[in-house]
C-alpha cells in the first residue's frame, strides 16, 4: 500500500507523527469501552438538557426583576466551575493534577449552588418544584461523570494517593490520543448553544432591567 504523500513528506523532514484520535470500536462490549461510551455519549450530552430547562425556569419566574444581575452572575460562575474541568478532562491527560482540579471544582460548584438558591429565595423569586427538581440533576451530574472518570483512570487515583510527589503528576499534558475533532466540535457547539447563548441572554436582560430601574439623571 502506498503511503499518503503528506505522510511521506512528514517522515522525510523528520516531523513528528500526528497523534491518533481515540476511537471506541462500535462492537466493543468490554467494561472500559462501555464506560467510556456512557461518559462521552450519555452523561456529557445529557448535561445540556437540564441546563436549558433551568434557564427557562429563570426566565419564566422573571429573574431580571427579582434576583437580577447578582443571581445571573452566580450562574455564570457555576458554569465556569463546571466548564473548566470539562474542557481540561476532554483535552488533557488524566493525572493527579486534573483529578484534584475536578474535585476542587465540584466542591466549589456545590457551595455556589447553595449560594445561588439562597440568593433566589431571598430576592423573592419563586423557585418552583420543577426548578428544584432540575437542580437535583445539575448537582448530581458532576458526581456521576467524575465517578465514571475515576473508574476509567483508577491508576491515576492510586498515583494521587501514593505518588503525589512525582513531578509528572502535577503537569498538564495534551492527550496522547486526543478525542476525535468531530466530537470536540459537537461538544463546543452544544456548550455555545445550550449554555453560552441562553445564559448570556439572561445576563443581558438582567443588566438591561437594572439600568432601567436606576436611570441616569443629568
Amino acid at each position: 500500500m502506498r503511503r499518503a504523500p503528506l505522510s511521506g513528506l512528514r517522515r522525510a523532514v523528520g516531523l513528528p507523527r500526528r497523534p491518533r484520535s481515540l476511537r471506541i470500536p462500535h462492537r466493543a462490549v468490554d467494561v472500559e469501552s462501555a464506560t467510556l461510551r456512557y461518559l462521552l455519549y450519555g452523561l456529557l450530552p445529557a448535561w445540556f438538557v437540564p441546563a436549558v430547562l433551568d434557564w427557562y425556569q429563570h426566565r419564566r419566574t422573571d429573574i431580571e426583576h427579582t434576583a437580577g444581575t447578582r443571581e445571573s452572575l452566580i450562574h455564570a460562575l457555576m458554569m465556569t466551575e463546571v466548564g473548566v474541568p470539562v474542557v481540561v478532562a476532554l483535552t488533557c491527560e488524566i493525572n493527579p493534577l486534573v483529578l484534584t482540579l475536578i474535585a476542587a471544582a465540584i466542591a466549589a460548584h456545590e457551595a455556589t449552588a447553595l449560594w445561588d438558591v439562597s440568593t433566589a429565595v431571598d430576592s423573592g423569586r419563586d423557585v418552583r418544584p420543577w426548578e428544584q427538581h432540575i437542580h437535583s440533576f445539575l448537582e448530581s451530574m458532576p458526581f456521576m461523570t467524575s465517578s465514571a472518570l475515576l473508574c476509567l483512570h483508577w491508576e491515576q487515583v492510586r498515583a494521587l494517593l501514593e505518588q503525589a510527589d512525582h513531578p509528572r503528576a502535577w503537569s498538564l499534558r495534551w492527550k496522547a490520543h486526543p478525542l476525535p475533532k468531530g466530537y470536540l466540535t459537537a461538544v463546543g457547539a452544544a456548550i455555545t448553544s445550550a449554555i453560552v447563548l441562553p445564559y448570556g441572554e439572561e445576563l443581558r436582560r438582567c443588566l438591561k432591567a437594572s439600568r432601567n430601574s436606576h436611570p441616569v439623571t443629568a
